[in-house]
């Protein structure tokens, strides 16, 4: 299976009510806004979805609303992070039936397994579908280390189309190239890396904080594409303390206050996690309110000539 993936791809949130309940209806207009300022995809229940805080019927009814609302205008995907293989493949079977087009597949939660277990838990669980893959390597939150190396190993498993690089070391993404040359799609996952990764040759982006400032995540992510390095640093420059929101442990409630102050979702998670408070959340919402103040007249008017 030939990769195929590349451009926008943001993890989207899972949109909730004050009590935790799902709440599919808002979850589905903030994908109709991404998917009109022109991702390429859109990825649920990953770790900003808060995948590992809902129950196995919450994760499936996500997928299914969620399938049915994007109504294949982009490549849905869905976030994998079971604790088991046993059940990644179940998730994974459940998810094909309910009509995705792909997964980001993460390493079993909960246990940090050597090379050879990781790589089976890999390869078992792309086994039980015969639908496209991300493999997601973020060794910092989840402390397994997927090595170019071993990207090499699992080349032979022909639905693992892309990775998605989220270990912080820019120098990961040339290791990469120099190791399985174009044999995945390479994603970066770390958005206050983008622009030095896109310089190194990625083909898309899994963004994080970018889904509450939409155009301006697109429009920048364009430029990267025609080589308008001049302009890419300027809206990078604004942008970045944004982005800097998607690499804090806190990122989920970061990212939902942004939404909520873009006026595109609402700051709701689910416990253990709960809304920011106190002084941290006048923090946050000095950088949310700074950025929305700022915003690049460039892209305001390169959006009124799009519509």
């Amino acid at each position: 299976m030939k990769p195929y993936w590349h451009g926008v791809f943001p993890a989207i949130t899972t949109q909730m009510k004050k009590d935790g309940a799902l709440d599919l209806d808002s979850t589905a207009r903030h994908a109709d806004v991404l998917i009109q300022s022109g991702v390429a995809g859109i990825i649920f229940l990953g770790s900003l979805g808060e995948n590992q805080a809902l129950t196995p019927d919450e994760k499936r009814r996500v997928i299914e609303a969620m399938v049915k609302a994007v109504n294949r205008r982009v490549p849905v995907l869905s976030g994998v992070a079971e604790s088991s293989t046993a059940e990644a493949c179940r998730y994974a079977r459940d998810g094909e039936r309910l009509g995705l087009d792909g997964f980001m597949l993460m390493p079993a939660m909960l246990y940090k397994g050597d090379p050879r277990e990781t790589l089976a838990h890999f390869r078992t669980t792309a086994k039980a579908t015969g639908l496209p893959i991300m493999i997601y390597n973020n060794p910092i939150s989840y402390a397994n280390d997927i090595t170019p190396e071993m990207f090499a190993i699992l080349a032979d498993q022909k639905n693992f189309v892309a990775l998605k690089e989220s270990s912080g070391n820019t120098r990961r993404i040339t290791d990469l190239r120099n190791t399985v040359g174009d044999r995945y799609a390479i994603f970066t996952g770390v958005d206050d890396l983008v622009l030095e990764c896109a310089v190194l040759g990625i083909d898309g982006w899994v963004a994080g904080s970018g889904i509450a400032f939409p155009a301006e995540n697109q429009y920048f992510w364009d430029l990267t594409r025609r080589g308008e390095w001049d302009k890419a640093r300027a809206i990078y420059r604004w942008f970045t303390p944004l982005l800097h929101l998607d690499t804090h442990v806190k990122f989920v409630q970061y990212i939902k206050l942004a939404l909520q102050e873009c006026g595109l979702g609402a700051e709701w998670v689910r416990a253990p996690r709960l809304p920011l408070a106190g002084e941290e959340r006048q923090q946050i919402l000095k950088v949310i309110h700074d950025g929305i103040a700022k915003r690049p007249a460039v892209v305001r008017r390169a959006v009124r000539l799009m519509r």
